[in-house]
């Protein structure tokens, strides 16, 4: 590695700002006391907090929302709506 030339462009040459981002994105987050991830589930939040710690959710979750949004049909009259006002219940 030319260090000479990436210290001149501003580029990091350590492994300092990795182990950093390592720890802040996934450690924090993925290795909580009684934590147990599959795969699946896991690169799920990978995917989503790295997307909100970079500052990219709303680009990432337009991208996204394409093939996890599924449409929800009411299937009940059973059903009590939330109310428009924050924290009353309407009765």
């Amino acid at each position: 590695m030319n260090y000479a030339e990436h210290l001149s462009r501003n580029l990091p040459i350590g492994s300092g700002v990795i182990e950093a981002s390592c720890k802040t994105l996934v450690t924090q987050r993925m290795k909580c006391s009684g934590m147990r991830w599959r795969c699946p589930g896991g690169q799920g939040i990978l995917t989503l907090r790295s997307l909100i710690q970079s500052g990219w959710f709303d680009c990432g979750w337009m991208l996204l929302s394409v093939t996890y949004r599924a449409k929800v049909n009411m299937v009940s009259d059973n059903v009590i709506p939330f109310s428009s006002g924050k924290g009353n219940i309407e009765r």
